[in-house]
Protein backbone atom coordinates (compact mmCIF):
# COMPACT_ATOMS: atom_id res chain seq x y z
CA UNK A 1 0.00 0.00 0.00
CA UNK A 2 1.24 3.43 -0.68
CA UNK A 3 2.76 5.24 2.51
CA UNK A 4 0.41 8.60 2.08
CA UNK A 5 -2.75 9.28 0.27
CA UNK A 6 -2.56 11.65 -2.40
CA UNK A 7 -5.62 12.75 -3.28
CA UNK A 8 -8.86 13.18 -0.70
CA UNK A 9 -12.53 14.07 -2.08
CA UNK A 10 -15.75 14.70 -0.25
CA UNK A 11 -19.48 14.54 -1.79
CA UNK A 12 -22.68 14.90 -0.09
CA UNK A 13 -25.19 12.91 0.82
CA UNK A 14 -27.92 14.22 -1.11
CA UNK A 15 -26.09 13.69 -4.51
CA UNK A 16 -25.21 9.79 -3.80
CA UNK A 17 -29.06 9.58 -2.68
CA UNK A 18 -30.26 10.08 -6.07
CA UNK A 19 -29.83 6.96 -7.50
CA UNK A 20 -30.56 3.41 -5.90
CA UNK A 21 -28.14 0.53 -4.79
CA UNK A 22 -29.95 -1.85 -7.42
CA UNK A 23 -29.11 -5.92 -7.12
CA UNK A 24 -25.48 -6.59 -6.24
CA UNK A 25 -24.07 -8.72 -9.22
CA UNK A 26 -20.00 -9.79 -9.53
CA UNK A 27 -17.77 -6.98 -9.67
CA UNK A 28 -16.01 -5.56 -13.08
CA UNK A 29 -12.39 -4.52 -12.96
CA UNK A 30 -10.94 -2.27 -15.49
CA UNK A 31 -7.45 -1.62 -15.49
CA UNK A 32 -6.06 1.67 -17.39
CA UNK A 33 -2.46 1.76 -18.21
CA UNK A 34 -0.10 4.84 -17.52
CA UNK A 35 2.75 3.52 -19.00
CA UNK A 36 4.39 5.38 -21.81
CA UNK A 37 5.99 4.07 -25.49
CA UNK A 38 8.39 1.28 -24.32
CA UNK A 39 7.77 0.81 -20.70
CA UNK A 40 6.11 -1.57 -18.55
CA UNK A 41 2.82 -2.50 -20.29
CA UNK A 42 4.19 -1.05 -23.30
CA UNK A 43 7.82 -2.84 -22.97
CA UNK A 44 8.50 -4.78 -26.50
CA UNK A 45 11.27 -7.17 -24.86
CA UNK A 46 10.89 -10.71 -26.71
CA UNK A 47 10.29 -13.50 -24.21
CA UNK A 48 9.06 -17.38 -24.30
CA UNK A 49 5.38 -18.09 -22.76
CA UNK A 50 5.76 -18.97 -19.31
CA UNK A 51 3.57 -20.81 -16.39
CA UNK A 52 0.58 -20.67 -18.73
CA UNK A 53 1.19 -17.25 -19.41
CA UNK A 54 1.18 -16.70 -23.38
CA UNK A 55 2.61 -13.46 -23.67
CA UNK A 56 5.46 -13.38 -25.91
CA UNK A 57 6.69 -9.47 -25.09
CA UNK A 58 7.83 -8.45 -21.60
CA UNK A 59 4.64 -5.93 -21.61
CA UNK A 60 2.36 -8.47 -22.78
CA UNK A 61 2.83 -10.88 -20.00
CA UNK A 62 2.65 -8.01 -17.34
CA UNK A 63 -0.94 -7.21 -18.52
CA UNK A 64 -1.88 -10.95 -18.96
CA UNK A 65 -1.25 -11.60 -14.66
CA UNK A 66 -2.47 -8.44 -14.15
CA UNK A 67 -6.22 -9.09 -15.60
CA UNK A 68 -5.52 -12.79 -14.04
CA UNK A 69 -5.45 -11.17 -11.02
CA UNK A 70 -8.13 -9.10 -11.36
CA UNK A 71 -10.04 -11.75 -12.15
CA UNK A 72 -9.68 -13.48 -9.24
CA UNK A 73 -10.82 -10.48 -7.65
CA UNK A 74 -14.24 -9.83 -9.42
CA UNK A 75 -15.39 -13.29 -8.62
CA UNK A 76 -15.02 -12.51 -5.16
CA UNK A 77 -16.56 -9.75 -4.62
CA UNK A 78 -20.05 -8.10 -5.68
CA UNK A 79 -20.69 -4.23 -6.86
CA UNK A 80 -22.75 -2.58 -9.16
CA UNK A 81 -20.14 0.04 -10.13
CA UNK A 82 -17.06 -0.68 -11.82
CA UNK A 83 -13.74 -0.46 -10.47
CA UNK A 84 -11.13 1.56 -12.10
CA UNK A 85 -7.69 0.47 -11.58
CA UNK A 86 -4.82 2.97 -12.72
CA UNK A 87 -1.23 0.78 -13.23
CA UNK A 88 2.37 1.69 -13.78
CA UNK A 89 5.66 0.01 -13.67
CA UNK A 90 8.19 2.33 -12.40
CA UNK A 91 11.75 2.86 -10.22
CA UNK A 92 10.99 2.00 -6.78
CA UNK A 93 13.14 2.11 -3.87
CA UNK A 94 15.55 -0.84 -4.26
CA UNK A 95 19.07 -2.21 -3.46
CA UNK A 96 20.88 -5.67 -4.57
CA UNK A 97 19.61 -7.06 -1.41
CA UNK A 98 15.82 -5.73 -0.67
CA UNK A 99 13.11 -4.22 -2.86
CA UNK A 100 10.08 -2.42 -3.07
CA UNK A 101 8.13 -4.65 -4.90
CA UNK A 102 5.04 -2.31 -5.42
CA UNK A 103 2.35 -0.77 -3.76
CA UNK A 104 -1.09 -0.20 -4.25
CA UNK A 105 -3.94 2.25 -2.45
CA UNK A 106 -7.38 3.76 -2.63
CA UNK A 107 -7.42 7.15 -4.66
CA UNK A 108 -10.05 9.05 -2.73
CA UNK A 109 -11.74 8.57 0.19
CA UNK A 110 -15.21 9.50 0.89
CA UNK A 111 -17.74 9.97 3.62
CA UNK A 112 -21.45 10.85 4.66
CA UNK A 113 -22.69 9.28 0.97
CA UNK A 114 -26.34 7.43 0.81
CA UNK A 115 -25.15 3.38 1.78
CA UNK A 116 -22.27 4.99 4.27
CA UNK A 117 -22.04 4.74 7.96
CA UNK A 118 -22.10 8.91 8.77
CA UNK A 119 -18.64 10.65 9.66
CA UNK A 120 -17.19 7.80 8.55
CA UNK A 121 -14.01 7.54 5.63
CA UNK A 122 -14.39 5.04 3.36
CA UNK A 123 -11.79 4.19 -0.06
CA UNK A 124 -13.43 4.84 -3.01
CA UNK A 125 -14.29 1.33 -4.64
CA UNK A 126 -16.34 0.26 -1.66
CA UNK A 127 -17.95 4.20 -1.18
CA UNK A 128 -18.93 3.19 -4.90
CA UNK A 129 -20.44 -0.35 -4.37
CA UNK A 130 -22.59 0.53 -0.99
CA UNK A 131 -24.06 3.73 -2.59
CA UNK A 132 -24.65 2.05 -5.91
CA UNK A 133 -23.32 4.72 -8.22
CA UNK A 134 -19.32 5.94 -8.76
CA UNK A 135 -18.83 9.11 -6.58
CA UNK A 136 -15.89 10.43 -8.68
CA UNK A 137 -17.96 10.34 -11.82
CA UNK A 138 -17.63 13.84 -13.87
CA UNK A 139 -15.32 15.20 -11.40
CA UNK A 140 -12.75 17.40 -13.14
CA UNK A 141 -8.84 16.74 -13.14
CA UNK A 142 -6.92 17.98 -10.80
CA UNK A 143 -3.64 17.84 -12.72
CA UNK A 144 -2.90 14.19 -11.18
CA UNK A 145 -4.76 12.39 -14.28
CA UNK A 146 -6.62 10.35 -11.25
CA UNK A 147 -9.64 11.88 -10.20
CA UNK A 148 -12.04 9.16 -11.29
CA UNK A 149 -9.66 6.19 -10.17
CA UNK A 150 -10.68 4.15 -7.06
CA UNK A 151 -6.95 2.22 -7.35
CA UNK A 152 -3.64 3.60 -7.97
CA UNK A 153 -0.66 0.71 -8.32
CA UNK A 154 3.00 1.00 -9.08
CA UNK A 155 5.33 -2.02 -9.69
CA UNK A 156 8.98 -1.92 -9.45
CA UNK A 157 10.44 -1.79 -13.20
CA UNK A 158 14.01 -2.35 -11.99
CA UNK A 159 13.36 -5.25 -10.31
CA UNK A 160 15.99 -8.21 -10.63
CA UNK A 161 18.43 -6.33 -12.69
CA UNK A 162 21.50 -5.17 -10.81
CA UNK A 163 21.64 -3.37 -7.83
CA UNK A 164 17.57 -4.07 -7.24
CA UNK A 165 17.12 -7.66 -5.53
CA UNK A 166 19.68 -8.57 -8.04
CA UNK A 167 18.75 -11.98 -10.19
CA UNK A 168 15.11 -11.77 -8.56
CA UNK A 169 12.88 -9.93 -11.58
CA UNK A 170 9.03 -10.44 -10.89
CA UNK A 171 8.12 -14.28 -12.01
CA UNK A 172 4.97 -13.69 -14.64
CA UNK A 173 3.87 -17.42 -14.89
CA UNK A 174 0.66 -18.36 -13.24
CA UNK A 175 2.16 -21.86 -12.43
CA UNK A 176 3.80 -20.71 -8.92
CA UNK A 177 7.05 -21.91 -10.23
CA UNK A 178 8.90 -18.80 -9.90
CA UNK A 179 11.89 -20.48 -8.10
CA UNK A 180 14.75 -17.49 -7.07
CA UNK A 181 11.88 -14.99 -8.50
CA UNK A 182 8.91 -13.19 -6.79
CA UNK A 183 5.82 -14.21 -8.03
CA UNK A 184 3.84 -11.54 -9.27
CA UNK A 185 0.74 -13.23 -9.14
CA UNK A 186 0.58 -13.08 -5.67
CA UNK A 187 2.19 -9.68 -5.22
CA UNK A 188 -0.42 -7.90 -7.31
CA UNK A 189 -3.25 -10.18 -5.46
CA UNK A 190 -1.75 -8.88 -2.11
CA UNK A 191 -1.49 -4.90 -3.26
CA UNK A 192 -5.08 -5.40 -5.14
CA UNK A 193 -6.18 -6.06 -1.90
CA UNK A 194 -4.76 -3.13 0.15
CA UNK A 195 -6.82 -0.77 -3.10
CA UNK A 196 -9.83 -2.30 -2.04
CA UNK A 197 -9.44 -1.14 1.38
CA UNK A 198 -7.41 -3.73 3.68
CA UNK A 199 -6.08 -0.74 4.76
CA UNK A 200 -6.01 1.80 8.47
CA UNK A 201 -6.96 4.09 5.19
CA UNK A 202 -7.23 7.65 7.18
CA UNK A 203 -5.23 7.43 10.30
CA UNK A 204 -1.31 8.95 9.97
CA UNK A 205 -0.04 5.92 11.96
CA UNK A 206 2.93 7.91 13.66
CA UNK A 207 0.50 9.94 15.51
CA UNK A 208 -2.61 8.25 15.74
CA UNK A 209 -4.20 11.55 13.96
CA UNK A 210 -7.28 11.18 11.47
CA UNK A 211 -7.91 12.72 7.75
CA UNK A 212 -10.30 15.99 8.99
CA UNK A 213 -13.31 16.17 7.37
CA UNK A 214 -12.80 18.64 4.50
CA UNK A 215 -9.79 16.52 3.73
CA UNK A 216 -6.70 19.07 3.89
CA UNK A 217 -5.11 17.90 7.60
CA UNK A 218 -3.99 15.22 9.62
CA UNK A 219 -5.98 16.38 13.03
CA UNK A 220 -7.27 15.15 16.57
CA UNK A 221 -11.03 15.72 15.51
CA UNK A 222 -10.40 13.99 12.19
CA UNK A 223 -13.09 11.75 11.16
CA UNK A 224 -12.11 7.69 11.93
CA UNK A 225 -12.33 5.14 8.90
CA UNK A 226 -14.05 2.07 8.84
CA UNK A 227 -11.37 0.31 9.50
CA UNK A 228 -11.44 1.42 12.80
CA UNK A 229 -14.15 0.12 13.90
CA UNK A 230 -12.60 -3.51 14.10
CA UNK A 231 -9.60 -2.39 15.94
CA UNK A 232 -9.03 -3.33 19.24
CA UNK A 233 -6.31 -3.22 21.30
CA UNK A 234 -5.76 -5.46 24.44
CA UNK A 235 -2.78 -3.66 26.62
CA UNK A 236 -5.95 -0.01 26.39
CA UNK A 237 -8.50 -2.22 26.38
CA UNK A 238 -10.02 -0.08 23.68
CA UNK A 239 -11.38 -0.04 20.18
CA UNK A 240 -9.83 3.31 18.00
CA UNK A 241 -12.39 4.48 17.66
CA UNK A 242 -12.52 5.46 20.77
CA UNK A 243 -9.05 6.34 21.61
CA UNK A 244 -7.29 9.89 21.44
CA UNK A 245 -4.55 10.13 18.70
CA UNK A 246 -1.40 9.80 21.35
CA UNK A 247 -3.23 6.71 22.22
CA UNK A 248 -3.89 5.51 18.85
CA UNK A 249 0.14 5.97 17.52
CA UNK A 250 0.90 4.59 21.25
CA UNK A 251 -1.09 1.18 19.48
CA UNK A 252 0.42 1.21 16.56
CA UNK A 253 3.96 0.08 18.11
CA UNK A 254 2.06 -2.14 20.23
CA UNK A 255 3.66 -5.91 19.62
CA UNK A 256 0.89 -8.77 19.52
CA UNK A 257 -1.66 -6.02 21.02
CA UNK A 258 -4.21 -5.43 18.47
CA UNK A 259 -6.82 -7.62 17.32
CA UNK A 260 -9.26 -7.17 14.57
CA UNK A 261 -13.40 -7.95 15.92
CA UNK A 262 -15.13 -8.11 13.11
CA UNK A 263 -17.87 -10.69 12.62
CA UNK A 264 -16.69 -11.96 9.67
CA UNK A 265 -13.18 -12.88 10.50
CA UNK A 266 -13.60 -14.47 13.85
CA UNK A 267 -16.24 -17.23 11.96
CA UNK A 268 -13.10 -17.73 10.00
CA UNK A 269 -10.68 -17.35 12.94
CA UNK A 270 -10.76 -21.18 13.47
CA UNK A 271 -8.36 -22.23 10.72
CA UNK A 272 -5.60 -20.62 12.13
CA UNK A 273 -3.13 -23.15 13.51
CA UNK A 274 -1.98 -24.30 16.61
CA UNK A 275 0.95 -21.96 17.50
CA UNK A 276 4.37 -23.29 15.77
CA UNK A 277 7.09 -23.38 19.06
CA UNK A 278 10.58 -23.79 19.86
CA UNK A 279 10.86 -26.46 22.51
CA UNK A 280 14.01 -25.68 24.57
CA UNK A 281 15.10 -28.21 26.80
CA UNK A 282 17.89 -27.75 29.78
CA UNK A 283 18.77 -29.11 33.22
CA UNK A 284 19.13 -25.40 34.41
CA UNK A 285 16.33 -24.40 36.74
CA UNK A 286 14.26 -22.08 34.77
CA UNK A 287 15.90 -22.82 31.41
CA UNK A 288 13.90 -24.73 29.43
CA UNK A 289 10.35 -22.78 27.90
CA UNK A 290 8.35 -22.84 24.58
CA UNK A 291 8.92 -20.16 21.58
CA UNK A 292 6.92 -18.91 18.90
CA UNK A 293 9.00 -19.40 15.52
CA UNK A 294 8.57 -18.40 11.94
CA UNK A 295 10.10 -20.34 8.85
CA UNK A 296 12.02 -19.38 5.94
CA UNK A 297 11.52 -19.98 1.84
CA UNK A 298 14.74 -21.19 1.99
CA UNK A 299 16.21 -24.38 3.09
CA UNK A 300 14.40 -27.89 4.12
CA UNK A 301 10.35 -27.30 5.23
CA UNK A 302 10.19 -27.72 9.31
CA UNK A 303 7.48 -29.06 10.89
CA UNK A 304 6.41 -30.19 14.51
CA UNK A 305 8.07 -32.89 15.92
CA UNK A 306 11.84 -32.39 14.18
CA UNK A 307 14.71 -32.17 16.51
CA UNK A 308 17.38 -29.75 16.17
CA UNK A 309 20.17 -29.57 18.10
CA UNK A 310 22.41 -28.33 20.46
CA UNK A 311 22.03 -23.98 20.64
CA UNK A 312 25.22 -22.12 20.06
CA UNK A 313 25.94 -18.67 20.18
CA UNK A 314 28.62 -16.52 18.18
CA UNK A 315 30.34 -12.96 18.89
CA UNK A 316 28.75 -9.45 18.71
CA UNK A 317 29.17 -8.16 15.39
CA UNK A 318 31.92 -4.96 15.00
CA UNK A 319 30.24 -1.64 14.71
CA UNK A 320 28.29 -1.36 11.35
CA UNK A 321 28.30 -4.57 10.43
CA UNK A 322 25.49 -7.53 10.62
CA UNK A 323 26.21 -10.56 12.86
CA UNK A 324 26.89 -13.92 10.39
CA UNK A 325 26.85 -11.54 7.37
CA UNK A 326 30.33 -12.82 6.78
CA UNK A 327 32.62 -15.76 6.43
CA UNK A 328 32.71 -16.81 10.20
CA UNK A 329 35.48 -16.68 12.95
CA UNK A 330 37.90 -19.80 13.94
CA UNK A 331 36.32 -19.26 16.81
CA UNK A 332 32.84 -18.52 15.77
CA UNK A 333 33.33 -21.82 13.66
CA UNK A 334 34.28 -23.74 16.63
CA UNK A 335 31.50 -22.47 18.51
CA UNK A 336 28.37 -23.87 16.06
CA UNK A 337 30.14 -26.92 14.18
CA UNK A 338 27.59 -29.52 14.82
CA UNK A 339 24.87 -26.77 16.60
CA UNK A 340 22.32 -24.64 15.58
CA UNK A 341 23.72 -21.12 15.38
CA UNK A 342 21.56 -17.91 17.06
CA UNK A 343 22.40 -14.69 14.94
CA UNK A 344 20.95 -11.46 14.97
CA UNK A 345 18.77 -10.22 11.99
CA UNK A 346 20.18 -7.18 10.47
CA UNK A 347 22.32 -5.80 7.83
CA UNK A 348 22.45 -8.93 5.02
CA UNK A 349 20.12 -10.94 4.09
CA UNK A 350 18.34 -14.08 6.07
CA UNK A 351 19.73 -16.55 3.39
CA UNK A 352 23.02 -14.76 3.35
CA UNK A 353 23.28 -15.61 7.79
CA UNK A 354 22.10 -19.20 7.20
CA UNK A 355 24.52 -19.97 4.67
CA UNK A 356 27.70 -18.62 6.03
CA UNK A 357 26.86 -20.47 9.27
CA UNK A 358 26.50 -23.81 7.08
CA UNK A 359 29.83 -23.18 5.61
CA UNK A 360 30.88 -23.05 9.31
CA UNK A 361 29.30 -26.16 10.37
CA UNK A 362 26.30 -25.52 11.86
CA UNK A 363 23.22 -27.98 11.70
CA UNK A 364 20.51 -25.09 11.91
CA UNK A 365 19.93 -22.05 12.26
CA UNK A 366 18.11 -19.34 14.22
CA UNK A 367 17.41 -15.71 13.78
CA UNK A 368 16.82 -13.58 16.40
CA UNK A 369 14.41 -10.53 15.34
CA UNK A 370 15.94 -7.13 15.93
CA UNK A 371 13.17 -5.30 16.78
CA UNK A 372 10.27 -5.52 19.31
CA UNK A 373 7.41 -8.23 17.65
CA UNK A 374 6.39 -11.34 16.76
CA UNK A 375 9.35 -13.93 15.37
CA UNK A 376 9.86 -12.72 11.55
CA UNK A 377 9.46 -14.73 8.22
CA UNK A 378 12.62 -15.27 6.58
CA UNK A 379 11.95 -14.41 2.75
CA UNK A 380 15.11 -14.94 0.28
CA UNK A 381 16.33 -17.96 -1.84
CA UNK A 382 19.31 -20.33 -1.59
CA UNK A 383 19.09 -23.43 -3.28
CA UNK A 384 22.52 -24.34 -1.55
CA UNK A 385 21.21 -24.27 1.75
CA UNK A 386 20.50 -27.52 3.34
CA UNK A 387 20.21 -26.88 7.05
CA UNK A 388 16.76 -25.72 8.67
CA UNK A 389 16.44 -22.38 9.56
CA UNK A 390 13.31 -20.71 11.95
CA UNK A 391 13.10 -17.06 13.66
CA UNK A 392 12.08 -16.08 17.14
CA UNK A 393 11.50 -12.60 18.54
CA UNK A 394 14.07 -10.19 19.99
CA UNK A 395 12.90 -10.85 23.59
CA UNK A 396 12.90 -14.59 22.52
CA UNK A 397 16.43 -14.39 21.42
CA UNK A 398 17.29 -12.56 24.52
CA UNK A 399 15.96 -15.68 26.65
CA UNK A 400 17.55 -18.56 24.75
CA UNK A 401 21.25 -17.09 24.58
CA UNK A 402 20.47 -16.82 28.40
CA UNK A 403 19.83 -20.47 28.33
CA UNK A 404 22.71 -21.07 26.77
CA UNK A 405 24.80 -19.51 29.41
CA UNK A 406 22.37 -21.22 32.55
CA UNK A 407 22.84 -24.71 30.92
CA UNK A 408 27.03 -24.77 30.50
CA UNK A 409 27.15 -25.37 34.44
CA UNK A 410 24.97 -28.30 34.14
CA UNK A 411 27.15 -31.20 32.06
CA UNK A 412 29.92 -32.93 33.06
CA UNK A 413 33.63 -32.64 33.58
CA UNK A 414 34.66 -32.75 30.05
CA UNK A 415 31.46 -31.95 28.60
CA UNK A 416 29.44 -28.07 29.45
CA UNK A 417 25.96 -28.46 29.33
CA UNK A 418 23.55 -27.32 26.62
CA UNK A 419 20.37 -26.42 25.73
CA UNK A 420 18.82 -28.34 22.58
CA UNK A 421 16.08 -27.36 20.83
CA UNK A 422 13.42 -29.27 19.06
CA UNK A 423 9.93 -28.29 17.12
CA UNK A 424 6.69 -28.38 18.61
CA UNK A 425 2.98 -27.16 18.84
CA UNK A 426 1.48 -25.43 21.67
CA UNK A 427 -2.43 -26.28 20.93
CA UNK A 428 -4.02 -24.00 23.35
CA UNK A 429 -2.73 -20.90 21.42
CA UNK A 430 -3.99 -20.12 17.83
CA UNK A 431 -0.95 -19.01 15.52
CA UNK A 432 -1.13 -14.96 14.99
CA UNK A 433 -4.11 -14.64 17.27
CA UNK A 434 -4.69 -13.00 20.77
CA UNK A 435 -5.33 -15.17 23.66
CA UNK A 436 -9.18 -14.87 22.64
CA UNK A 437 -8.75 -16.20 18.97
CA UNK A 438 -9.03 -12.94 17.16
CA UNK A 439 -6.54 -12.40 14.56
CA UNK A 440 -3.65 -10.09 15.40
CA UNK A 441 -3.09 -6.97 13.20
CA UNK A 442 1.10 -5.81 12.31
CA UNK A 443 2.06 -3.45 14.69
CA UNK A 444 6.02 -4.04 15.09
CA UNK A 445 7.89 -1.58 17.35
CA UNK A 446 9.57 0.82 15.17
CA UNK A 447 6.43 1.73 13.16
CA UNK A 448 6.85 0.63 9.75
CA UNK A 449 5.11 3.32 8.17
CA UNK A 450 3.01 2.09 5.01
CA UNK A 451 2.76 -1.41 6.59
CA UNK A 452 1.72 -1.17 10.48
CA UNK A 453 -1.77 -1.95 11.12
CA UNK A 454 -2.84 -2.41 7.46
CA UNK A 455 -1.29 -5.95 7.71
CA UNK A 456 -1.92 -9.32 9.50
CA UNK A 457 0.95 -10.17 11.71
CA UNK A 458 3.51 -12.29 10.73
CA UNK A 459 2.93 -14.90 13.40
CA UNK A 460 -0.38 -16.37 11.65
CA UNK A 461 -0.07 -19.57 10.44
CA UNK A 462 -0.77 -20.68 7.55
CA UNK A 463 0.62 -17.78 6.42
CA UNK A 464 -2.00 -15.14 5.11
CA UNK A 465 -1.96 -13.08 2.05
CA UNK A 466 -2.27 -9.68 3.43
CA UNK A 467 0.87 -10.30 5.95
CA UNK A 468 3.88 -8.08 5.23
CA UNK A 469 5.56 -10.10 3.34
CA UNK A 470 4.63 -12.49 0.52
CA UNK A 471 4.73 -16.28 1.19
CA UNK A 472 6.01 -18.47 -1.15
CA UNK A 473 2.90 -20.91 0.38
CA UNK A 474 0.47 -19.10 -0.38
CA UNK A 475 -2.47 -19.33 -3.47
CA UNK A 476 -5.74 -17.62 -4.73
CA UNK A 477 -8.31 -18.47 -2.33
CA UNK A 478 -9.10 -15.52 0.01
CA UNK A 479 -11.79 -17.51 1.89
CA UNK A 480 -11.26 -20.38 5.08
CA UNK A 481 -9.66 -22.46 5.40
CA UNK A 482 -6.88 -21.14 3.36
CA UNK A 483 -7.15 -17.17 4.06
CA UNK A 484 -8.75 -14.13 5.74
CA UNK A 485 -8.67 -11.61 3.37
CA UNK A 486 -12.36 -12.02 1.76
CA UNK A 487 -14.21 -11.98 5.66
CA UNK A 488 -12.09 -8.96 6.51
CA UNK A 489 -13.05 -7.28 3.37
CA UNK A 490 -16.93 -8.26 4.31
CA UNK A 491 -16.37 -6.80 7.79
CA UNK A 492 -15.90 -3.60 6.22
CA UNK A 493 -19.02 -4.09 3.95
CA UNK A 494 -17.67 -5.61 0.70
Amino acid sequence: MQKTFKKTLLRSAVLAALCGAGLAQAATIVIQSRDPAGVGFNDPTPVAPVGGNPGTTLGEQRMYVYRYVADVWEKALDSNVTITVNAGWQALTCTSSSATLGSASPWNLWHDFAGGDPGTWYPQALANKLSGVNLSEGMPDDGSGYAGVDIKTQFNVNLGQPGCLDGSPFYLGLDGNFGTGVNFVETLLHELGHGLGFTVLSVQTSTGKRISADGSVYADDGLPSIWERYMFDNTAGKSWLNMTSAERKASAINPLGLAWTGPNVLAGAGMLAATPVLKVASSAPGASGQYPYGTASFGPAVSSGQGLGALATIAAPAAGQGQGCTAFSAADTAAVSGKVAIIDRGVCGFAVKAKNAQNAGAIGVIIANNVAGAAPGLGGSDPTITIPTVSVSQADGVKLRSAITASIPYGTRSKPGVATGSLSSDPSRRAGADALGRPLLYTPNPLVPGSSVSHWDVSASPNLLMEPNISPDLGLVLVPPKDLTKPLLKDLGW
